[in-house]
């Protein structure tokens, strides 16, 4: 395993981050005046996403990328450092063509989309034309066993009927979403395996019966390009829509969600990198008790811990989008859940911390720390909650030691009172 940066790849890394210090943050601010009053901010994004388009900054993320495809192919290993820039400015990924729920979705598509579907929908998300949404979670099931999905899709001749409530599904409200990747129960029959019941449907967003009920805030934050509730009441389509074979459902969205979650923790790194850069330069400018924050030894050690946790975060990570490249989706499961678990409780830890060396200022919007504490917290809910992940963990523990039972006999130390001859002199 050898972690090195290729020459490609750190130079794709300069081209970034000069992208993000020239023309990216020069416009968050006009982005975030449109974000407050609530009009998503197409006139900020729009000529980004042609300049980095025009650098080659385009479709980062995807490994199958086809020669006729517009984009730069990378390896999971080669865009996990990418992500991680693109991370320090929450929205920026957009800009690049790589935001979630559309690096998933155009994962499926790539993968499973017939020549049709593709025309339809791949090619306008690789062009990012348009936006889509990833429809799974429900409010009143609990979505971290997605077998209790209560969504039900009935077939009618040529059509499917599809009813149902969906829940924080983020980028729904995005004024170009158009494609709602939709996962229901398609076979309720109690003799039905669980793991079988389940397909995913391409749902035009314009399609009558769906509707996006409201955008939900997280945290008491409201996304601009949100995290809502979808009504979907007898919405009709054709059979021609479904995504792969009928209760496959629930293979395929398992297959979305592996490079998905190493997009999500990378980024997450960079915004904890972030917050450690605000947190050290806070550290040695503000004063109090005659001295810098910096002398005091708890800042000190906040400090460290930070540096030491984000880096051993980062070194999971790519082990496991390591693992992913080499040895495929089903070998890297285990890391996959290992490194969402690490992630987002690592993105909680430091900027907790930083938001303590700002004080009160951490928790305004004077700087970027109580928005990405919140997107932490939220984070170990998305894509599975840490309990699933830490059980995913141990059940593979578990899985090993009774598959090499008795293998650390050798180790344990029978201790017997010794008889007084055996002792010698």
């Amino acid at each position: 395993m050898d972690f090195a940066h290729t020459p490609r790849v750190a130079q794709l890394q300069l081209q970034l981050r000069r992208f993000l210090d020239d023309l990216v943050l020069p416009a968050n601010a006009q982005w975030l005046r449109y974000a407050a009053a609530g009009v998503y901010p197409l006139d900020v994004i729009e000529p980004l996403k042609s300049q980095a388009r025009a650098l080659g900054l385009w479709n980062l993320f995807l490994p199958g990328l086809r020669a006729h495809e517009p984009g730069t192919r990378l390896t999971n290993l080669e865009y996990a450092p990418l992500a991680e820039i693109m991370g320090r400015v929450a929205w920026s990924s957009e800009v690049f063509n790589c935001s979630a729920p559309d690096t998933g979705n155009i994962e499926l598509l790539h993968r499973f989309a017939t020549p049709e579907q593709a025309g339809a929908w791949l090619e306008p998300l690789l062009e990012g034309t348009v936006r889509s949404c990833f429809a799974m979670s429900e409010p009143d099931v609990a979505s971290s066993d997605p077998t209790n999905i209560a969504t039900r899709i009935r077939r009618d001749g040529d059509h499917y009927v599809v009813n149902g409530r969906k829940w924080f599904i983020t980028g729904a409200a995005h004024p170009e979403c158009r494609l709602a990747v939709l996962m229901g129960c398609s076979n309720d029959a109690p003799d039905a395996p669980a793991h079988a019941r389940h397909t995913l449907l391409l749902v035009p967003m314009d399609t009558p019966g769906l509707s996006v009920v409201r955008n939900v805030p997280v945290m008491q934050q409201q996304a601009i390009d949100g995290h809502c509730e979808l009504l979907f009441r007898d919405v009709r389509v054709p059979v021609g829509n479904r995504l792969g074979d009928e209760g496959a459902g629930f293979a395929l969205a398992q297959a979305r969600l592996g490079p998905g979650r190493v997009h999500h923790c990378m980024r997450s790194i960079g915004q904890c990198e972030l917050a450690l850069e605000l947190m050290s330069a806070r550290a040695v400018e503000r004063r109090a008790f005659g001295k810098v924050l910096g002398d005091f030894a708890n800042v000190q050690d906040w400090i460290a811990h930070s540096r030491v946790e984000i880096d051993q975060a980062r070194l999971l990570v790519l082990h496991a989008a390591w693992r992913m490249d080499t040895q495929g989706l089903a070998a890297a499961r285990v890391d996959v859940a290992a490194i969402k678990l690490v992630a987002a409780q690592l993105q909680t830890r430091v900027l907790d911390r930083a938001m303590q060396v700002f004080g009160a200022m951490g928790l305004t919007p004077d700087t970027p720390l109580a928005q990405l504490w919140s997107w932490g917290r939220a984070l170990r809910f998305l894509d599975g909650p840490d309990e699933v992940h830490l059980r995913t963990v141990a059940r593979a523990e578990l899985a090993r030691a009774r598959a090499e039972a008795g293998s650390t006999s050798p180790y344990l130390q029978r201790w017997m009172p010794p008889h007084p001859g055996d002792l010698g002199g």
